[in-house]
């Protein structure tokens, strides 16, 4: 029972299950954050355009059917805020930032021959097998 109990352990210690519970944590209040700005911001330009705060009463009934679409659409637009935030505020920053990266400090170089992506320190290709010159 006590190897169970250390490899239970060690698998919660692990960098990727901490990492996980980070993210989860900070998805959590950054969809609060989002939600706060739908309802504090975006739904009022919503209202001042279409004059409702609120697409959530818009219905239709169908042989006794009835169709709430209105709160499909506010869902809808909550994804759509949230995926723009997220994509403006983090996904595009950190590709910025990581191309910067990538053109101060390269790891990799590209074969004369076949044009590959090969480590910058290797002397042969690997797909090819090509002899790279070094630069003196």
């Amino acid at each position: 029972m006590p190897k169970l109990l250390t490899d239970f352990k060690k698998f919660l210690l692990r960098g990727n299950v901490v990492d996980l519970a980070v993210a989860v944590v900070i998805g959590t209040a950054f969809a609060a954050v989002v939600k706060a700005l739908v309802a504090d911001l975006i739904t009022p330009i919503v209202a001042a355009i279409f004059g409702k705060p609120s697409f959530e009463s818009l219905s239709f009934t169908i042989n006794g059917s009835h169709f709430a679409y209105g709160d499909f659409l506010n869902n809808v637009l909550a994804f759509l805020t949230i995926a723009a935030a997220v994509f403006f505020l983090i996904v595009a920053p950190i590709n910025a930032l990581m191309s910067r990266r990538a053109k101060e400090d390269p790891d990799t170089k590209e074969c004369p021959e076949c044009t590959s992506a090969i480590p910058i320190r290797a002397k042969r290709c690997p797909l090819c097998t090509s002899e790279l010159v070094t630069a003196a």
